[in-house]
This record gives C-alpha cells, structure tokens and sequence, in this order.
C-alpha cells in the first residue's frame, strides 16, 4: 500500500522524509537577504519552491522520485523562511522571484522547470511572466493570482498540525528563531494582498502551465484555479481527489506521478 498521511499527523510529528545528502548546498547573498539553497542529481533541472512558513525539508518526498527520474531538483529555502534570512522590507512574491534567478545564477541553470506550492507557485508564475527565457515550464500547485481566490479561514486540525510543524521547524532552522510571530504577521499580510495578477496578465505568460488543484484544498477557490487555466494560453488544468492543500506531504506517489508527467510532457 502507498504512503499516506492524510490527516498529517506523521508530519507534525516527525516532518517529511529527510532530504538526501547534498551534492551541493550554500548561501547566495542576494538584496538583502542570505538564501539558503541545496541541489541533487543530474538532468533537467526542476526548482521546487515550497509554501507559505515552510521550508524545502517540505519537499523531503519529492526530491528523491525527481532523482531517481533523471531530474536535477534544486530546493531554495524562502527568503526569511528556513534557513534564508530577510531583511526588514514587507515580503513580495517579485522579491521572492529575484532570489530564485539569484540561486540559478549561482548554479549557473539557465533554464528550469518550477515545481511551485502555495506562496511557491505564485512566485513560480510570476518568473514565467516575467523572465520566461529562463523557465521551461511551472507546476502551479493550490494557489491564487489575486486575492479573490481564496476562501475565507477556517480552522481545521490538518491545518493545525501542519501549523504546529512549521513552529518547530522555524524554531530548528531560523537565524531568527524567536521571531516566528513577527514572520507569521509579515507572511500573512503578503499573502493577504498580493499578487493582484489580472486575466490580461495572465494572458501575457508564454510558458507550459500545469495548474493544479486538491479536491478538499482549504485555501483555494475551485473557481480560481478554473479562471487561472482559462486565462493562461495553453494551460492545463489538473485536479486531485481525495486530497487537500497539504498535497505532498498526504499523498506522495499520487503528488510525484503528476509532476513527472508534466515534466515528460515540456521536455517532448
């Protein structure tokens, strides 16, 4: 039987797999911030940028099935989330996306595919709107382009575990460890007003798009994520049953099967 944590109760307590040894990691100093990074394997390169107060330990079973298909996977860690620092400016999504050119500048990738989660994804599209020569594609995974797309908050003990993950992991990982509620206000108040992407701009990204959303996603509008795969030229629309916003970590060979065949279908 498959992998699944469906309730996250294995993530809030032990986190997703480890991520496998490194075959390179470090810090770029980039506009004001330390950005924290690591690569593994060899191939295509594909970005895996996680949610909102994650980390890319999100990520832990992804990578190894990008691997094991003949992906590089590169993971970053958000500036100010993890291992990444920030400065005192207000988080923006544009900010966010110059720190990923950032990191494939190090790594010397001129193009990559982005697999985006969340806050992710939305950083993944802007990249693709506006630097598209250097993406090859993006996995846009249960996130909104304006603020009409999400759904009003309503608590739940998924979200509560998955919650109390991102404080021991923040405590764990950060520079910054004592300032979580000050991240958490400064994240909530990004996600709150930005992006503010119309459907012309929408209509302006010239990459492959996979706009993918849970049945049970408790933050995304079913209707958003219609509205973004009409307003995007070529787009496809990909839905996932039997799970909710915390995808990757639920159901994982389900999560990894999409990625890889949207991933076959932009190398063609």
């Amino acid at each position: 039987m498959e992998f699944q944590d469906d309730d996250l109760e294995k993530f809030a307590a032990d986190g997703a797999a480890a991520l496998p040894a490194a075959d390179v990691q470090g810090y770029v100093e980039h506009d004001g911030a330390r950005i924290w990074y690591a690569a593994y394997g060899a191939g295509m390169p594909v970005i895996l940028l996680h949610g909102g107060l994650g980390n890319s330990g999100n990520w832990g079973y992804q990578v190894p099935a990008l691997i094991e298909a003949g992906y590089r996977a590169v993971v970053i860690d958000s500036r100010g989330h993890g291992r990444s620092t920030r400065d005192v400016r207000p988080y923006s999504y544009e900010l966010m996306a110059s720190d990923v050119l950032a990191v494939m500048d190090r790594l010397r990738i001129e193009k990559a595919a982005v697999v985006g989660w969340s806050d992710g994804a939305c950083t993944g599209l802007i990249l693709a709107r506006t630097n598209p020569a250097r993406i090859a594609g993006v996995f846009y995974f249960a996130c909104n382009m304006d603020p009409s797309g999400t759904k009003g908050f309503v608590p739940t003990p998924i979200i509560d575990r998955c919650f109390s993950r991102h404080v021991k992991d923040y405590a764990a990982l950060s520079a910054t460890p004592d300032q979580f509620d000050a991240f958490v206000q400064a994240v909530g108040l990004m996600q709150r007003t930005e992006p503010n992407y119309s459907a012309s701009d929408l209509a302006e990204i010239d990459v492959p798009v996979a706009i993918v959303h849970s049945e049970h996603d408790e933050f995304i509008k079913r209707e958003h994520a219609d509205h973004l795969a009409r307003s995007i030229p070529g787009a496809e629309f990909i839905l996932l049953s039997g799970v909710s916003h915390f995808a990757p970590l639920q159901r994982p060979a389900q999560f990894n099967d999409t990625i890889l065949a949207f991933l076959r279908k932009i190398a063609a």
